[in-house]
């Protein structure tokens, strides 16, 4: 059985509202290749939303360069992620869903700033948006 989320819409809806590399990363857990997204580098003073939904995921206060070639976060806000354990590709990680859609965004790792949460939270650029704040 399919969990319900806030959001929900056909594969076909989907595929509709969301670009061909939208809908590969979001809908079907695909990944961007690493250091080519919009918001690797990026770090001007607002907030990330989800691509699909539009629901606030993540802070600019709380992005920082990791070096691993996707936007890096150390918390996201609070209620707006769902957790899945990941067993794919022969590793065993921590999968990042919208939890207002369902949406595949990342994956979470425990190798963040340890001055901060010790988190790391690894975000494909396609999965999200970005609202500039002055």
């Amino acid at each position: 059985m399919d969990k319900k989320y806030g959001v929900q819409k056909t594969n076909e809806e989907w595929q509709k509202q969301l670009s061909r590399e939208e809908y590969y990363v979001l809908r079907q857990k695909g990944t961007e290749r690493p250091f080519t997204g919009e918001y690797n580098l990026h770090f001007e003073n607002g907030d990330y939303h989800c691509k699909a939904c539009n629901a606030k995921l993540f802070e600019s206060n709380h992005k920082f360069e990791s070096g691993c070639g996707w936007p890096s976060f150390d918390q996201a806000v609070e209620g707006a992620i769902e957790y899945i354990r990941d067993t794919s590709h022969g590793m065993i990680r921590t999968e990042t869903l919208c939890a207002n859609c369902g949406s595949h965004l990342g994956h979470v790792f425990n190798d963040g700033p340890r001055e901060t949460t010790g988190q790391r939270y690894c975000i494909n650029s396609v999965s999200i948006g970005f609202d500039p704040k002055d």
